[in-house]
Parts: structure tokens; sequence; C-alpha cells
């Protein structure tokens, strides 16, 4: 077994300090008993019960999760569908803007993405609220669920849906019975892509929502721009022992069907 050098053991060391120190200080802070999150007042977990009391966050959590489960699905459902078009239509009229407009979220800049959809809203006379995020939020994550899907797609063995059609099944019947199966796994990561992006999602957001329509991290931006509060530090730290439990069991999970 190759020794790392010690410039390796440095990098390494300086890197995942950068990446994690900051991180970890979040969690340690967030069972300080100070109100003061740069004070050390002793060991407490208050502020979760204080999180648990904050309406507001509640709230906006519940928003949020409700966008980002009703956007992720439509995302992944026209996402797929795009991605079978881009990959099995062939050549056919307007392919190169098709393309292009499934493509240009992925370059374009947030400010300019919720710029234009808000613009559009205003202009079909759309109420701002839930709807507009959801909207919002399947559009430019559609993108995504389309390059994962298609790229599972290319390697796809078609002659697998030709024996189908063969025995007796029509196109749909073979593509939920065989096509589908098979690009699961991607059609899940693009969901799961899109589940995280809409998470994540502040710009957008701000652009297309309305009263009664606040997300987390809207919520998050606006409590820590009045100062940052240990209640921030303690939801910070579920939503990373969230993600963290989420990756692990991802990871056990795929570890698991290779050694099947």
């Amino acid at each position: 077994m190759r020794r790392m050098s010690l410039f390796n053991v440095t990098s390494l060391t300086l890197v995942a300090a950068f990446l994690y120190l900051p991180i970890l200080l979040l969690i340690i802070y967030s069972f300080n008993e100070s109100k003061l999150v740069t004070v050390w007042g002793g060991f407490s977990t208050k502020w979760y019960g204080e999180l648990l009391r904050n309406e507001q966050f509640l709230d906006a959590a519940w928003v949020t999760l409700k966008v980002a489960v009703i956007s992720s699905t439509i995302a992944t459902v026209l996402g797929t569908m795009a991605a079978l078009v881009l990959v099995r239509a062939g050549r056919f009229i307007g392919r190169t803007l098709f393309s292009g407009m499934i493509y240009a979220p992925l370059v374009m800049p947030e400010v300019i993405t919720g710029l234009s959809l808000l613009l559009l809203f205003i202009a079909a006379g759309v109420d701002r609220g839930a709807t507009t995020i959801i909207l919002a939020h399947a559009t430019f994550s559609m993108c995504y669920v389309s390059v994962v899907v298609s790229s599972r797609l290319v390697t796809f063995d078609r002659s697998l849906e030709e024996a189908a059609r063969d025995l007796g099944c029509t196109p749909w019947d073979a593509f939920f019975s065989v096509t589908l199966p098979i690009i699961a796994p991607a059609v899940i990561a693009g969901w799961l892509l899109a589940f995280t992006l809409s998470l994540d999602d502040l710009v957008i957001a701000s652009f297309t929502s309305g009263p009664g329509a606040t997300t987390l991290p809207m919520r998050i931006y606006s409590a820590v721009r009045l100062g940052v509060s240990p209640e921030i530090n303690a939801l910070s730290t579920i939503l990373i022992g969230l993600v963290s439990i989420g990756v692990i069991a991802a990871s056990l999970a795929g570890k698991r069907s290779a050694r099947t």
C-alpha cells in the first residue's frame, strides 16, 4: 500500500478543515446556553425546544417540503419525457431549439430565471404563492432530470423493448414493464436532485413567492439579516443531520445492491 506524503496529508487536512470546520462550529454552538452565538455560555438544548415552538420556521418548513415534493415530481415526469424525445426521437424540425430550451436553465443565472418567471406570472395575471413557486422550481429543475435520465437512456439496450413488443406488448406496456424499471435508478436520482435543488433555492423563490408562501431558505435569510440566532444554528444542525443520514443510507444501500 502506497504511503501518503507529508504534502498530501497536509493538503488533505487543510481542505477538510476548510470544508467541515465551519459546519462543526455551527453544530457546537447550536448547543450554546448563551443567546450570543459567538460567546459560549454552557451546554444546553433549549434552542431546539425554542425552534419547535417557532411557528414561523415550522410553517416555512412545511411550505418548503410541500413545494419540493410536488415540484420535483412534476420535474421528473417532464424531464423524463424530454429525455425520451432527445434520445429516441431522432432528427426532427426544431430539435436544436428544443434541446437548447431544455438545457438553458443549466447555464442561466438564477436571477434572470427568477425575474423572467416573475414577469410571466404578472403578465398572465397569476397570483404569486406556493403554486407559482412550484411551477418555477419545476421549470428550472426539469433540465437536471433530463440530463440524468438521458445519460441512462443512451446506454439502454433497446433490444429488450423489441423483445417485449414481439411478445405482444404495446409501446406503453413495453415502456412501463421493461424500460421504466431499468432506468428507475436514473429517474429516482433525477427526482432526488430536483428535490434537493428545490429545498436549497432562495433566489428564484424570492421572485415568485407571495404572501403566506415563504420557504425555509427565505425565512432563514430574513432572520440572518437581523443577526444570527441560536435557533438558526439548531435548525441548520437538524438539516445537516438529516442530510448525513440520507447520504449514509444511500451509501449502505448502494453497497448492499452491489454485493447482491
